[in-house]
């Protein structure tokens, strides 16, 4: 989203306040150190929701003229600063940095650096915002490398769209979301949250109604550092050290760079996790406003994965349920051959021009490297298995034999998606017209390698994957290309004393998938789309006083059918049956919303509004075992029509003898609109409840923060979800409390400001299901609609994260 990157000069007032405390009072300069210029956010010209709001709260951009400014003006300007920097304080303060102020005309919440860097700095960008009213958050631990699972007002990770930096980080095929690959928790600057609307301007096919848009700190004027040190439960601990340069020479470019390693061990079952990051900026200003800078990001991590229990399991067994620590022959639930890798690099360059007095122009060209491999464990016929829909007799070397091979099932993948957003705006005294085009190209190639397991359960990569017919034994053999064109115009009116804003806009998307399957047999064998959508919108606002805002909005937005099972087949070595078959409708899912909200701003922030939508050809996201191995499968519930509505709220306090509180709240009603099809019958979903959408959610807040201690209590309860479509299995809600506690610690006259802080993450130890991995139709054999028998599904959960204990020294230099 827009956010505006300015630069702020207060060098004496953080002089001051740094000499003996690491937090600039009310948290602008925060625990963890950074100088305030490092965390304006800049402006980026392509997303419009954010950039009206940013624009009355952030302070003015320091250029390289104010360093020849007289000394008189000097004085005015840090006086006027001043006052800026006491306004912005309050604003990013409210409600503990839980509310931060917002003036555009849809449903937005927002956490700022003031929250952020009270938190654990391990967990996801996704846990960040799990206060926030409609988010569900599934948190499997206090460090995790893998993708990550939400809801936002009933609509799933893969519905919602998510921003770095204003590009795209989702998987680009199955939009399972890469938040927390993408930066770490001490650069971040700000993670906000639309809820109930798409920005025509975002660059994005895979949003309906909900967009997670994270930025990072800017450079800093001068050179600077941070340093912290973290341990904890689970043998978690991270490291991290970020250095600016600060202004090079006279130049006007400045860059930071950081590195981190954090690891742990799984809470539940063996194994472990590790994390390498990197994150660097270099910023060029050209003039006032104009301005180019380089945003460069990557990861490398290794992970022992998670099982996910059904119900049964996790009624049986409970938290212990898990992958097994010791090897047996033909066990394919081995830990240590169900790991994931995962490579990411992320690059994008932002150039915004001002072409005229009334005319800027923003450029931006990004690109997201993705590989892995993923592993699992599972068992392939010796004699009679499949390749495709073909049989073969024996797997090479293994003629005459008979039974299963136990294998580690090697998933190479590799990704690729570039691309680049142009936003020209061209504004006068009440109008500001924008045009806008996005292009984005990927592709996604995966395949199976399996290697046959040693008696003690051992394999390596220098022994020969296994064949039949002298072909590789795979499951799937696929490539995917996409291409998307997007182009829109967006007009903004603002009347009476711009206390009345309109806004209408179009945004027409062109896009063409296609898919192949090199299997025997596979049918089809290559398959592919191209679809256009048109999505307008309009948005309204009205400030009844500076302190009271009312809007209306009516949005539209739509998601692309999700990775390449909708197109092609993908099959298991013991059936010529398919394992998954195409889709039978390959009509992207479509949203259409509407929103009527309020806010008001005072030492009382209240935001509310109410909502409602229509999807139409949903598509449900979900995942399964496949049978006998530890192999997870993607799919695809077609689940027709869905309408929602409901109410959410917020409330924070600003500062009051350096306590704040915040609240969050939403009800939702939810309902399928059609019965089912499940293949051999319809099953009876007409008015049933749709699944992973409790009616209730909820969140208190509390935080303290003299500039000497500070803490944060966060408690949160997420109401029961259904996992069926039938309505026929759920979960129970739940409650969870973390609690943040620190100090900062005297410099001693140096230029080192260090703190401690300690950190409980599921302070009361709860052991509870926190969201939904796999969804099922019904969770009983039942008699469809025309008489027909439908088999039972198995839904499958996550595990919602163990308590934990972090202790982390930091220090700002």
């Amino acid at each position: 989203m827009n956010l505006g990157r300015n630069i702020v000069s207060l060098r004496p007032l953080r002089h001051r306040l740094l000499s003996s405390c690491m937090m600039a009072a009310y948290g602008i300069v925060t625990m963890n150190g950074h100088a305030i210029a490092a965390h304006v956010t800049k402006k980026h010209a392509h997303a419009k929701t954010a950039s009206r709001h940013q624009a009355a709260s952030q302070p003015a951009t320091t250029v390289a003229s104010e360093r020849k400014a007289p000394s008189q003006n000097k004085a005015i300007e840090a006086h006027s600063k001043a006052e800026e920097f006491s306004i912005v304080a309050q604003q990013h303060q409210t409600g503990g940095g839980l509310l931060v102020r917002q003036t555009a005309p849809v449903s937005t919440s927002e956490v700022s650096r003031a929250y952020i860097s009270k938190q654990v700095s391990t967990i996801s960008p996704t846990q960040l915002i799990a206060s926030l009213p409609g988010v569900q958050a599934g948190n499997e631990g206090p460090l995790n490398t893998e993708t990550e699972t939400m809801h936002i007002r009933g609509l799933d990770q893969s519905q919602i769209g998510f921003l770095f930096e204003g590009v795209p980080v989702s998987d680009a095929f199955s939009y399972a979301p890469w938040a927390s690959s993408m930066v770490d928790n001490e650069n971040l600057a700000s993670v906000k949250v639309t809820q109930g609307s798409v920005d025509l301007t975002a660059p994005l096919y895979n949003a309906d109604g909900a967009i997670v848009s994270m930025q990072e700190i800017r450079p800093s004027d001068k050179f600077s550092g941070y340093i912290d040190l973290s341990g904890g439960t689970h043998s978690l601990q991270k490291q991290f050290l970020r250095l600016n340069t600060g202004e090079i020479g006279h130049s006007d470019v400045r860059a930071f760079a950081s590195f981190s390693h954090s690891a742990a061990n799984l809470w539940r079952g063996p194994g472990k996790v590790e994390r390498y990051h990197v994150d660097a900026n270099v910023e060029k200003r050209w003039a006032p406003a104009s301005s180019s800078d380089i945003v460069f990001g990557y990861t490398t991590s290794h992970q022992n994965i998670y099982r996910n229990p059904n119900l049964s399991q996790w009624n049986q067994y409970g938290t212990s349920f898990n992958f097994t620590k010791e090897y047996k022959a033909g066990d394919s639930n081995y830990y240590k051959i169900n790991e994931r890798f995962t490579n990411v690099i992320f690059g994008a360059i932002h150039n915004d021009f001002t072409l005229a007095k009334n005319l800027t122009l923003h450029v931006e060209p990004y690109t997201t490297f993705q590989t892995g491999p993923n592993n699992y464990g599972s068992t392939i016929p010796i004699s009679g298995g499949y390749l495709g829909n073909q049989r073969y007799d024996y797997l090479d070397g293994y003629e005459g034999q008979s039974g299963k091979a136990t294998v580690e099932s090697v998933h190479p993948w590799r990704q690729n998606t570039s691309g680049f957003t142009t936003n020209l705006n061209w504004k006068t005294k009440h109008n500001t017209l924008s045009l806008f085009y996005w292009y984005s190209y990927g592709g996604h190639t995966e395949y199976q390698n399996q290697y046959a397991l040693s008696p003690t359960g051992n394999w390596s990569y220098g022994q020969q994957y296994l064949t039949a017919n002298g072909m590789r034994v795979t499951g799937y053999q696929e490539n995917t290309r996409q291409q998307i064109n997007a182009i829109g115009i967006d007009d903004k009116l603002s009347l009476l004393g711009d206390k009345l804003l309109l806004d209408a806009g179009f945004k027409a998307s062109m896009a063409s998938v296609t898919a192949t399957q090199n299997l025997p047999g596979a049918d089809p064998y290559k398959a592919g789309k191209n679809y256009f959508e048109p999505t307008p919108q309009f948005l309204a606002s009205y400030h009844i006083t500076k302190a009271d805002q009312v809007y209306i909005n009516a949005t539209t937005s739509y998601r692309l059918p999700s990775g390449w099972s909708p197109y092609v087949p993908q099959y298991s070595m013991t059936s010529p049956i398919p394992s998954s078959t195409p889709a039978k409708n390959l009509g992207a899912e479509y949203f259409i919303g509407e929103e009527v909200g309020f806010r008001h701003n005072g030492p009382v922030n209240v935001s509310a509004s109410w909502f409602h939508y229509n999807l139409t050809n949903h598509q449900i996201s979900s995942s399964s075992y496949l049978p006998g191995t530890s192999v997870l499968i993607s799919t695809q519930i077609p689940a027709g029509g869905e309408e929602a509505w409901g109410f959410q709220g917020e409330i924070g306090t600003r500062p009051w003898h350096h306590i704040s509180a915040y609240a969050s709240g939403q009800y939702l009603n939810t309902r399928i609109g059609n019965n089912v099809d499940a293949g051999t019958d319809y099953l009876p979903t007409k008015g049933k409840q749709e699944p992973g959408a409790p009616k209730w959610s909820g969140a208190i807040g509390l935080t303290y923060d003299d500039s000497v201690y500070f803490g944060n209590f966060n408690f949160r309860y997420q109401g029961s979800q259904y996992s069926t479509l039938m309505n026929d299995q759920k979960i129970p809600g739940y409650v969870t409390a973390d609690l943040n506690l620190g100090r900062t610690l005297p410099s001693f006259g140096t230029r080192v400001h260090p703190k401690i802080m300690l950190n409980l993450v599921n302070m009361g130890g709860v052991n509870y299901l926190s969201t939904i991995s796999g969804f099922g139709l019904t969770a009983v054999k039942q008699q469809g609609i025309f008489g027909n028998m439908v088999n039972a599904s198995t839904p499958s959960y996550i595990v919602g994260s163990a308590f934990t204990t972090m202790v982390t020294l930091g220090a700002d230099f």
